[in-house]
């Protein structure tokens, strides 16, 4: 039985580099660590084990007890009724594209308000703030030529997901009304409308567009 035990647990760590067994028998608890092609006293002192392996020791009885990430059955149904069509599909490899843009944004307005609080000028703030877009126009204007019109569509929806406010607020909120204006009548002219709200409640697509966000997110997808 112990080299049964033993067998299974070299299996299981061998993709991911060294695993901890903890063994309990009479109330006392074991801590071993195995690593793979290594012998458990060549491992240095400050590494710490990926992963956690459970065994139960009952007699001569040994139960590996492995915790997995829980999963939303549900959520991952619906998301399966959304990759099963073409359009679904689609979509997915849409929101895929887009939604480390998203992300960036949100992390991005939260490094500028923070910025912003220090700074008691206005005219500093917009300095600043001048700064922050010539900055961000350098170094993702590139990358964001190549998004077609439904993955701008869609990044301009789950920016307001990931910040709670329109591309149309934020522009008008860090750069003022006149360029907020300006931004919004070019974005027109492209079919856009940076006041587009994420609404998953009313909106079948934002609902599966959040769907999808969600799982990424949970990195189950």
């Amino acid at each position: 039985m112990k080299k049964f035990l033993l067998a299974i647990v070299l299996l299981m760590v061998t993709s991911t580099g060294f695993s901890q067994v903890i063994l309990k028998r009479n109330g006392q608890t074991r801590n071993i660590v195995l690593h793979k092609n290594e012998t458990p006293a060549a491992i240095p002192n400050s590494e710490k084990p990926l992963n956690v392996v459970y065994a139960q020791v009952n007699g001569r009885d040994t139960m590996l007890i492995v915790y997995l990430p829980e999963v939303d059955i549900d959520l991952m149904g619906r998301y399966y009724e959304i990759a099963e069509t073409r359009q679904g599909r689609r979509l997915v490899n849409n929101v895929r594209k887009v939604y480390p843009y998203a992300k960036t944004a949100a992390l991005k307005l939260q490094e500028f308000d923070s910025l912003l609080l220090t700074v008691d000028s206005d005219r500093e703030r917009r300095r600043m703030m001048k700064e922050a877009e010539d900055q961000l126009s350098e170094e993702y204007t590139e990358e964001l030529k190549h998004l077609n019109f439904s993955q701008g569509a869609i990044l301009i929806r789950l920016i307001d997901r990931e910040t709670g406010n329109t591309s149309y607020q934020l522009v008008q909120e860090l750069r003022g009304k006149v360029r907020a204006f300006f931004y919004q009548g070019f974005a027109r002219l492209w079919g856009y409308n940076l006041k587009s709200e994420f609404d998953p409640k009313h909106d079948k697509e934002d609902e599966q567009i959040d769907i999808i966000a969600t799982l990424l997110e949970r990195g189950q997808i």
